[in-house]
């Protein structure tokens, strides 16, 4: 049993390994592509192609699935058509054992890709960020910025507060902060115009060329009264930490299983909508086990005949299932969070659908042929 096994983990880990390569020098090379269009914006070559190799780690993370079932395809098709694993099955290799020898390293490729998708990628991803914004000298959060809630108990009573973060500077500095502070009957009472800000051990925000603008009304049938007053410097005291703004502002590929939990935590204490960041949580947290799927669903064909087609058709055969995969993963998580469906079956639908065809297909074909 040791010589088998080794046998199917050295071919099928060879074969992951290049087709992850093959797939990795790819997707380099189109985002180089993509990224030489801000060449000559203070964005070098070098900026390019660094940006272009930090992104691997995450394309690798994606990628391990299908790489996993098209490397496994491939070594388990050569087998079949060299009749070497027709040897192993007379030699006593029933299903059973075949299924669980490409389960433990089943469970080898996903601890990997735990790994990977958990602590190298988002780092990698915060590091391409991080750079980006360095080379261009700011980091631009689309057309409206990022948003962030935050609530505090005052001597007038508690005030809630809508905060806009426009775009970060490259030495992490908040740049054009909005900050709104409300009633609690939801009137505006002040707004905080703001250059720039940068967030103090004590979670207190210090603003740079603060506008102060305060609503103040004398009686309830009175019109508010609008004053304003223009400080160097202002201190404002809030909850929202370095991390839970580090989130809010950083794509959602930086964050890690443990960040996007806490910052699922803060949108709840906010009252905020948190739906796409329980997706990701649970795909996360889920997604490493669809290597473990795409063993199974690999396994069937070293069962096919050589009448049944060559290598080559086969591994296009893993293709268009990667495919298939990766493109119903991306569609769960879009309509889970157009219908507002429950986080943890969007994320494991699509592996436990693929899951039952890997396992009606191998009964069809070891039981039934």
């Amino acid at each position: 049993m040791k010589t088998v096994r080794r046998l199917f983990y050295r071919d099928i880990v060879s074969s992951v390994l290049f087709v992850a390569l093959a797939f990795l020098s790819l997707f380099f090379f189109i985002d180089f592509v993509e990224e030489l269009g801000d060449v000559g914006k203070g964005y070098t070559l070098l900026h390019a192609a660094a940006y272009s190799a930090l992104q691997v780690p995450g394309h690798l993370y994606e990628l391990a699935p299908i790489a996993v079932l098209i490397g496994t395809i491939y070594a388990l098709a050569r087998l079949a058509q060299s009749s070497e694993y027709t040897i192993l099955r007379t030699g006593g290799l029933g299903p059973g054992r075949a299924l669980s020898l490409l389960a433990g390293l089943g469970l080898m490729f996903a601890m990997a890709t735990y790994v990977i998708g958990d602590y190298i990628a988002p780092l990698s991803e915060r590091q391409a960020t991080e750079l980006q914004a360095r080379a261009m000298g700011k980091l631009r959060l689309g057309r409206t910025g990022a948003w962030l809630k935050d609530r505090a108990s005052t001597p007038d009573g508690e005030r809630s507060y809508s905060v806009n973060v426009g775009s970060t500077g490259a030495d992490a500095t908040l740049q054009d902060i909005r900050i709104f502070e409300f009633d609690t009957d939801g009137r505006l009472v002040r707004r905080i115009g703001a250059a720039s800000a940068r967030i103090g051990d004590d979670d207190a925000w210090q603003l740079a060329d603060a506008v102060v603008t305060h609503w103040s009304v004398a009686s309830a049938s009175a019109q508010p009264v609008a004053s304003e007053e223009k400080l160097a410097a202002l201190s404002w005291p809030s909850t929202l930490s370095a991390g839970v703004v580090a989130a809010a502002v950083l794509p959602l590929s930086t964050m890690s299983t443990v960040e996007l939990f806490r910052y699922i935590g803060h949108l709840a204490d906010n009252e905020q909508a948190a739906q796409q960041y329980e997706i990701q949580f649970w795909k996360r947290a889920l997604y490493p086990f669809a290597c473990l799927v795409m063993m199974a669903l690999a396994l069937p064909f070293a069962y096919l005949s050589a009448r049944a087609g060559g290598i080559s058709l086969k591994v296009f055969a893993g293709i268009m299932l990667g495919i298939s995969f990766v493109l119903l993963n991306n569609m769960s998580s879009h309509l889970g969070l157009l219908r507002n469906w429950t986080p943890w079956i969007v994320a494991a639908a699509p592996s436990a659908l693929f899951l039952l065809v890997s396992l009606a297909a191998f009964s069809w074909l070891v039981r039934y042929r």
